[in-house]
């Protein structure tokens, strides 16, 4: 499915030390450019020294929930990621706090904190609301962008089109997932709209997260084609520069995630 541009990155453990990595770097799949998939991951120890401990915990946390990692409802031990990461309970803490703002986690009082359930109805009506905002930056985008832009977008496509090629679901769930990213961020870009690109950018958090929760393993996957073939409607549209056509094909591609989670959820 769908997902400014504000990379994703992780935390890794090098013989260097710790380092951030970007996810769709030279370190690639199969030498198609798309990144490795990921599972539920082994501990890390992030590096006490930093001052962005609680910013690079937040981070992990957040990339594990948006991958489908935990499962919608699952619960969150502070305890067992607090030792996973190798830090105290204060900076997992933060991190909860912070995904419960981004509506990624719902945190009870004496309870603990769970992976946040959205009933269908939510869902259909944050795709609506999502579609719309996304369809009205398509059209802007169609009557700003550059020859240069347009051949970033490409770029990003022929991505996405190799990536249809591989056979490991996992990693065609999760390549489409980032490079899906990149592809709407560089439409983002056209606009030339910061104040529209950093409201967008929560938006598509949450729509894969919405995606990755449903239960169902890498449901990117099966759809990555025709999300694909979805794409290759809003590209010729703003090659062409139109308008009302890359507003309709865009909104139609967002709304139609919808789909995409209901199949596998039944």
């Amino acid at each position: 499915m769908l997902a400014c541009w504000q990379h994703s990155r992780s935390w890794v453990t090098t013989s260097q030390g710790t380092v951030l990595v970007d996810p769709v770097s030279s370190d690639a799949v199969s030498g198609h450019g798309y990144p490795r998939l990921v599972t539920r991951p082994q501990p890390v120890r992030l590096d006490r020294a930093t001052s962005r401990l609680n910013h690079a915990v937040y981070d992990q946390l957040k990339e594990r929930l948006l991958d489908g990692v935990y499962a919608a409802g699952e619960q969150l031990s502070t305890e067992r990621l607090r030792l996973e990461f190798g830090v105290s309970k204060q900076p997992v803490m933060e991190a909860m706090r912070r995904l419960s703002g981004d509506g990624l986690i719902d945190i009870y009082p004496q309870v603990g904190s769970r992976v946040a359930i959205y009933p269908p109805q939510e869902v259909g009506d944050f795709f609506v609301m999502f579609g719309g905002f996304e369809g009205t930056i398509a059209g802007i985008a169609a009557t700003r962008r550059t020859p240069e832009q347009l051949a970033d977008m490409d770029a990003i496509s022929r991505q996405i089109d190799q990536l249809r090629s591989e056979d490991d679901p996992a990693t065609r769930a999760r390549g489409y997932r980032l490079l899906n990213r990149r592809f709407h961020e560089a439409i983002h870009l056209m606009a030339h709209s910061r104040v529209m690109a950093q409201t967008s950018s929560r938006m598509w958090d949450l729509s894969d997260f919405l995606i990755n929760t449903t239960g169902t393993s890498n449901p990117l996957s099966a759809a990555l084609d025709g999300r694909h073939d979805d794409h290759e409607r809003i590209r010729a549209a703003l090659h062409d520069g139109d308008q009302a056509a890359a507003r309709k094909e865009m909104e139609h591609h967002i709304v139609g995630t919808v789909d995409v989670i209901r199949e596998h959820e039944e």
